[in-house]
């Protein structure tokens, strides 16, 4: 089981950029596969970002190109880098251990996109 806590949200303008972190006091295991969702007003929470074990990424389509989700294990870390943000990107943010554990939700970190 991992315990996330995500941190680097703010207020940004679009076009900008975020990074956000995720610490996690349980061990993130070389098996472990991690995503990167959030959930804006009103909607439900999605998938966004996917790391496995071996590093292999996948992205949901609207921030392909745009997000980049990385790891360092041997620290217990997760990142998303956020560029070219737009105000559709606007939402709680949560970082999520999918895999060999469905894990607990954190408390997410706000990133709002406006001008």
């Amino acid at each position: 089981q991992v315990q996330p806590v995500e941190s680097g949200g703010g207020l940004v303008q679009p076009g900008g950029s975020l990074r956000l972190s995720c610490a996690a006091s349980g061990s993130i295991t070389r098996r472990s596969i991690m995503g990167w969702y959030r959930q804006a007003p009103g909607k439900q929470r999605e998938l966004v970002a996917r790391i496995t074990s071996d590093l292999r990424t996948n992205y949901a389509d609207s921030v392909q190109g745009r997000f980049t989700i990385s790891r360092d294990s041997a620290k217990n870390a997760v990142f998303l880098q956020m560029n070219s943000l737009k105000p559709e990107d606007t939402a709680v943010y949560y970082c999520h251990e999918d895999y060999p554990n469905f894990g607990a939700w954190g408390q997410g970190t706000q990133v709002t996109v406006s001008s």
